[in-house]
């Protein structure tokens, strides 16, 4: 029963979340400000931590920190997505006072997509429990490849799922006021917007592959490691409107991340070997991580301008 009690209340609290969001603060197509956007994006970490406080009151110590864990993890992973964000609105020319409402709907699809592969993988770990070595070897390897990649490279035409849409659907070459369908010449079309959301949701289920298994490095509690997942999502968009012009400066950050993907994967083996890893630990590695990334990210950019200025 309070179980039951806990995963009502969290979903009406979302719904009301996503209703006062759609209806009430961003009723109106508009360009989001940065100072509307840190606002916003206080408010929604705001909300995670209220939530977490009743899991620390509700569920204890362990699942209180766990959640913290997994809830900061997730939002720096889903840093890495806002570089995609970019690169996807970029490409098909949306313009900033449309970009909210397609960051909205994608997110909704994230949400069942997300609980689908939660519910999915937590279930199979239960039973399966070796799974989780499996997930931490693949964490190793993401790790490794994060750290070595170039620059993100996204080709909107080469996403299968437009290619698909495109055969079975004409596309307008405009967004013609912000909608996701128009009617040309009595042809139903899709437009620009509504691509650039397929692409947002495709890239979010390939982004989900790696971020999933990570909280499940955390902690394989369901309610946990969702609800975590969930409230770091919901802040996604006020973060993309509040960072989108510095994130190309935050150099270090990837491989911040990658080394956070690496720990996690190191921390789901070492039971191999009888070693089990504290969460109040993991947290603690996680957060060093992230600042130092962000520390050395700004020092360079501090070094880069002092070179260019005296050259």
């Amino acid at each position: 029963m309070f179980s039951d009690t806990m995963w009502i209340a969290f979903a009406v609290i979302v719904v009301v979340l996503l209703a006062l969001d759609l209806g009430v603060f961003n009723r109106k197509s508009h360009v989001i400000g940065v100072k509307e956007a840190l606002i916003m994006s206080a408010f929604w970490i705001g909300i995670a931590l209220a939530f977490n406080a009743v899991i620390f009151w509700q569920m204890g110590s362990q699942s209180g920190l766990e959640y913290t864990a997994a809830y900061v993890m997730e939002k720096a992973l889903s840093v890495d997505n806002l570089f995609v964000f970019i690169i996807i609105f970029a490409f098909f020319g949306i313009t900033p006072e449309y970009q909210h409402k397609i960051l909205f709907y994608g997110i909704i699809g994230a949400l069942v997509f997300r609980a689908i592969f939660i519910f999915a993988g937590v279930t199979l770990v239960e039973k399966f429990d070796w799974l989780l070595y499996i997930f931490g070897i693949f964490l190793l390897i993401t790790a490794v490849k994060l750290a070595v990649q170039k620059d993100q490279k996204v080709d909107p035409d080469k996403n299968i799922v437009v290619r698909g849409f495109k055969k079975i659907m004409p596309v307008s070459t405009d967004s013609q006021g912000g909608k996701f369908f128009v009617r040309n010449a009595g042809v139903l079309a899709a437009t620009p917007l509504f691509l650039a959301l397929l692409v947002i949701e495709t890239t979010d289920i390939v982004f989900a592959v790696d971020s999933i298994p990570a909280v499940m490095g955390i902690t394989t509690d369901m309610f946990v490691v969702y609800t975590s997942n969930v409230f770091a999502i919901l802040g996604l968009r006020s973060l993309y409107f509040a960072l989108a012009g510095i994130m190309s400066a935050m150099y270090y950050l990837k491989y911040g991340l990658a080394v956070i993907l690496g720990f996690v994967g190191i921390k789901m083996l070492l039971p191999i070997w009888g070693y089990h890893v504290d969460v109040l630990v993991s947290l603690g590695v996680i957060l060093v991580v992230l600042l130092v990334a962000i520390i050395a990210s700004v020092i360079r950019n501090r070094h880069l301008k002092k070179t260019k200025t005296a050259a």
